[in-house]
C-alpha cells in the first residue's frame, strides 16, 4: 500500500514538473514572437482615413453617406412620411443602381480573366 502512494505521488509529480517545463517553453516562444514581429498597428494606418474619405468623396451620389447625414435627412422629412418614403425609395434605386454597375465590371474582369487562363491552359496543351 505504501509502494503504491509512493508511486502516485512520484507519478504526480513527474506530471507537474512536465507541465510547467510546457508552460514555461510556451511562455518564451510566444514572447519571441511578440518581441521578433514587427507590428505596429498605430503607425501603419495613417493613410487609411484619407483614402476612405476619399473614396467616398468620389462617390457623387446625393445619397447619405454617414449615419449623421441620415439622421439629420430623417428630421429634415419628419413629419411627412410619404416624403420620407419617396426619398428612401429613390435613393434604394440608385444604391441597387451603383451594385449593379459594379457587379457588372467585377463579372466582365473575372470573365476576361477566365478567357485568358483558358487561352494559357489550351498553348500549354498543344505545346
Amino acid at each position: 500500500m505504501i509502494n503504491l502512494i509512493s508511486r502516485t505521488i512520484s507519478h504526480i509529480s513527474s506530471l507537474l514538473k512536465g507541465l510547467q517545463i510546457k508552460g514555461f517553453l510556451a511562455v518564451v516562444i510566444v514572447g519571441f514572437l511578440v518581441l521578433t514581429t514587427n507590428a505596429a498597428p498605430g503607425h501603419n494606418n495613417g493613410g487609411l482615413k484619407e483614402r476612405v474619405r476619399e473614396q467616398i468623396q468620389q462617390d457623387d451620389s446625393q445619397r447619405p453617406r454617414t449615419i449623421g447625414e441620415w439622421n439629420k435627412e430623417a428630421r429634415e422629412t419628419e413629419g411627412s412620411p410619404g416624403e420620407r418614403l419617396k426619398k428612401i425609395g429613390g435613393e434604394s434605386a440608385e444604391a441597387f443602381k451603383q451594385f449593379g454597375a459594379g457587379y457588372v465590371e467585377g463579372a466582365q474582369k473575372t470573365a476576361n480573366d477566365v478567357g485568358d487562363s483558358a487561352a494559357q491552359t489550351g498553348k500549354k496543351i498543344l505545346n
